[in-house]
């Protein structure tokens, strides 16, 4: 992955999920202070859906679907928040020791990272990721299968060196994001399976702005979240002059996504063009062809949906949304991968990741973070 922020997003991509297929990913970004937006937030998601979210200006941890409202009781929610709290100040240290190296005393910056784990119940195979990005750039990543951190830039060597040199420390970080980590998957898994394995069909739009603007296949209000969508000429696969786009949440829950094909109007007229769409919830490919009575370019949309009818109001509004939500997070450089702490039981394990060992080689006493916060020497 070449870039952290969201819009990296990042692990999502574009491509057909296997359904049986879970992954459990924690965002937390930190920014500087000064802006229209919180210093610290938390974001945490089953299945690409957001469960729960903590942010610096409520010190709170709050539910967001009723799956886990449901399955956990207030004293999860009180550790959560007490958890973010403390990791909140890690993070405001962490983004000024980066800024420091970077050689940065002012302006908007953004510290964030990403954590978590994957399962296949079909398989049983499992996997971990866990990495650190400044300003949307990769800065420290965990190497699982040779366990060890590695970072594209000298300045995330320094943090690289002191980690990779803990071993205890890797193996049982290791232990979490294969074993611990996976464990509570399969239990969000559980709590929201009629939600979570759930299948909506996308509807498929074309639209045009003018004749010079690429041709778009709006492609919304599907779930899961794996999507394929592929441009087509004469019947043949097109790898060129096609622009994907990225998959965002609707207001609904479901996700939208798009496609451009960059073509000019004499030639998708004297040429059979087709935007094609594969979901696991079709029993048939949705195929649309570019012609004049598919598009409108006064930027309405022509859509198919799986039954032949038109979509409602609301995903159509839906997918604006959903585009304005994409356009904050990258202004806010919000929206990191991290994991949770806590239990849902008083008296069960903790689920928070091992804390990394810190400039002075002892274990940071915040939980669910790695201290960046080492010697700039």
């Amino acid at each position: 992955m070449n870039k952290l922020v969201l819009l990296t997003l990042i692990l999502y991509g574009i491509h057909a999920a296997s359904a049986a297929s879970h992954s459990l990913k924690y965002f937390y970004t930190a920014v500087t202070a000064g802006i229209d937006f919180p210093e610290f937030t938390a974001v945490g998601l089953v299945d690409d859906e957001q469960f729960m979210y903590y942010d610096s200006n409520t010190k709170k941890a709050i539910p967001k679907t009723d799956w886990i409202k449901e399955n956990e009781r207030a004293d999860y929610w009180e550790r959560e928040s007490q958890t973010g709290i403390g990791t909140q100040q890690t993070y405001k240290a962490n983004i000024g020791t980066v800024m420091q190296r970077f050689n940065q005393t002012q302006g908007v910056h953004t510290y964030q990272s990403m954590y978590g784990c994957e399962w296949d119940d079909d398989s049983g195979a499992t996997g971990g990721f866990d990495q650190y990005g400044y300003d949307g750039e990769d800065l420290v990543i965990l190497d699982l299968k040779n366990l060890r951190y590695i970072s594209p830039t000298p300045l995330g060597g320094i943090t690289v060196q002191k980690w990779n040199n803990e071993q205890a420390w890797l193996e049982v970080n290791k232990q979490y994001l294969t074993h611990t980590c996976v464990d509570w998957l399969k239990k969000y898994v559980s709590y929201g399976k009629s939600t979570l394995e759930r299948k909506v069909a996308p509807q498929v739009s074309l639209l045009q702005k003018d004749s010079s603007s690429p041709v778009t296949c709006h492609v919304t209000g599907f779930f899961p979240r794996g999507v394929m969508v592929t441009w087509q000429r004469n019947r043949q696969d097109l790898d060129v002059d096609v622009e994907l786009g990225e998959t965002v949440p609707n207001e609904d829950g479901t996700f939208q996504t798009k496609s451009h094909l960059r073509v000019k109007p004499e030639d998708w007229k004297s040429r059979k063009y087709t935007c094609t769409v594969q979901h696991k919830s079709l029993e048939q490919d949705i195929i649309l062809s570019v012609t004049e009575e598919n598009i409108n370019k006064d930027l309405k949309t022509r859509t198919i949906n799986p039954d032949g009818s038109s979509p409602p109001l609301g995903v159509i509004i839906g997918y604006v949304v959903g585009a304005l939500l994409l356009a904050l997070i990258a202004i806010g450089g919000v929206y990191v991968w991290k994991k949770r702490s806590s239990a849902s039981d008083a008296d069960s394990e903790t689920s928070s990741q091992p804390a990394a060992p810190n400039a002075d080689g002892v274990s940071s006493n915040q939980p669910l973070v790695k201290e960046i916060s080492v010697n700039m020497d």
